[in-house]
């Protein structure tokens, strides 16, 4: 167990001492909870029977599969508490130490070190909690359900993709989906939940310590779930990928209108994703089987990547090529041939993106120029051939050397192409996130974290950005 965080000195006013921590707990007290009905608080089995008929809303945060050993963890502070608390709430601190063996998180080693027994007590048990969540649930109010556990998980034993004559391959070899997510999408759907929306809501502080230099997770999903309807009807395969590739674009462009973070567009993706999965009793393969879970996610996924794919049409010809070849070279060099070749696929040309300024060729190799060989003294408003790859590497560099307030005096001059320059870089991210460039890609995450404050400065509201005309 490696511990990831460090001491600070208690008495003092900043995060983590005792004077900030009483004060966020106040002020959480004074602005949101100023209900005058009584509070009752009980510590229950999730997984027994419900202690009572109905209630109007059921809202929860389920374990994360094995992300985090709740009950291991809190062994550190458990002991110091029962020593002094112990006489003040006996029931609470009966135990030496916390217990453990109901806890729903699939944990090898309370199973004899079996993975498959510690899986399926933690899927049993969290499909159980579930079916009483809906036993209690009032029909007039979903169920919601918080999870924030990153959705890039492949399993190796999983070979053997689905193939039909004229459908693109879920992938090559292997299924790639979350075993996290998975498990917690097929007990809800198992407990006859249909899954009706998604809201990314950013609860993760960008000053934690997992957060700083990588490219963790800045939001949590919430699942929105509600009874599945008594007359839903079977659908194919092909009738389920058909409804994803006409509803999934609507529902991404408005999750990247709402700023979601690159790195989390694939978390949400789920919700509408599921949405559509789940509205169906049931989706049948062409064997006749039922489709799992595992293979509507990857299914889900393909089409997100298609829809961030069809997006390169809205750029111009000089960024589509620059986006092609930052694909397969970054920002090293390629054959002069092999760009030229590609300059022609995309009715653009070598020697005008060497004037466009986003590219040197010189020896019989080309390759794109890197953010700090961009001219510092750039102007759009006297750029005759301005291209939106050009314009989000020089959003970046402002962001990066002088901040907000830096990239926000850029956009007042770009207008409606920040906010074009903004969906290229959910494109660029997707890249570095396939090739595992994670320095590239929190470049791409930044910008896209950062846009609303930059429009903010800028003085522009979101709505006069979108209508600027590139």
């Amino acid at each position: 167990m490696v511990w990831d965080f460090a001491e600070i000195n208690p008495l003092g006013s900043i995060g983590g001492t005792f004077l900030a921590s009483t004060r966020i707990v106040a002020d959480a007290f004074a602005g949101s909870l100023t209900s005058n009905v009584p509070g009752h608080v009980m510590q229950k089995d999730a997984t027994g029977a419900p202690s009572m008929r109905v209630t109007p809303v059921v809202c929860t945060d389920p374990p994360y599969y094995a992300n985090v050993g709740y009950a291991d963890l809190a062994d550190f502070f458990y002991i110091w508490l029962r020593r002094s608390l112990n006489p003040v709430y006996p029931d609470l601190f009966a135990t030496l130490l916390t217990p453990k063996a109901q806890e729903l998180i699939a944990t090898p080693y309370r199973s004899g070190g079996d993975k498959a027994k510690a899986r399926q007590f933690f899927e049993e048990g969290l499909g159980q909690a579930f079916v009483q969540m809906r036993a209690v649930s009032h029909p007039n109010y979903p169920l919601t359900v918080f999870y924030a556990f990153k959705q890039a998980e492949e399993d190796e034993d999983e070979e053997g993709v689905h193939r039909f004559p004229g459908e693109q391959d879920v992938k090559d070899e292997r299924i790639v989906a979350s075993t996290g997510w998975e498990t917690i999408l097929e007990g809800l759907l198992n407990a006859g939940f249909a899954i009706t929306g998604t809201w990314p809501m950013r609860t993760e502080r960008g000053s934690r310590s997992v957060s700083l230099g990588t490219n963790a997770l800045a939001f949590s999903i919430v699942l929105v779930c509600r009874r599945r309807s008594e007359s839903a009807t079977i659908a194919t395969r092909r009738e389920l990928i058909t409804a994803l590739k006409k509803e999934l674009p609507d529902a991404l462009k408005k999750l990247q209108y709402g700023n979601i973070a690159p790195v989390d567009l694939a978390q949400a993706a789920i919700g509408p994703g599921m949405a559509v999965f789940s509205r169906f009793a049931k989706v049948l393969e062409a064997d006749g089987t039922s489709m799992r879970v595992r293979t509507a996610l990857a299914l889900i996924n393909q089409v997100l990547d298609e829809v961030l794919t069809e997006q390169e049409g809205e750029f111009d010809a000089d960024t589509r090529w620059a986006v092609a070849w930052f694909g397969q070279f970054s920002f090293d060099e390629g054959p002069f041939g092999v760009a030229e070749t590609l300059s022609k696929a995309k009715n653009t040309a070598v020697g005008g993106m060497v004037e466009a300024g986003i590219l040197v060729a010189k020896a019989g190799k080309v390759r794109l120029l890197r953010r700090d060989e961009l001219p510092t003294d750039w102007d759009p408003t006297r750029d005759r051939r301005i291209t939106v790859w050009e314009v989000t590497q020089h959003l970046i560099r402002a962001l990066e050397q002088e901040g907000e307030t830096g990239a926000a005096a850029l956009v007042q001059k770009l207008g409606g192409q920040g906010e074009v320059a903004r969906d290229l870089a959910y494109r660029l991210y997707g890249i570095c996130e396939h090739k595992k460039w994670a320095q590239e890609a929190l470049a791409y995450n930044s910008l896209v974290i950062a846009w609303p404050e930059i429009v903010r400065l800028s003085g522009q509201s979101s709505s006069q950005v979108q209508e600027g005309l590139f």
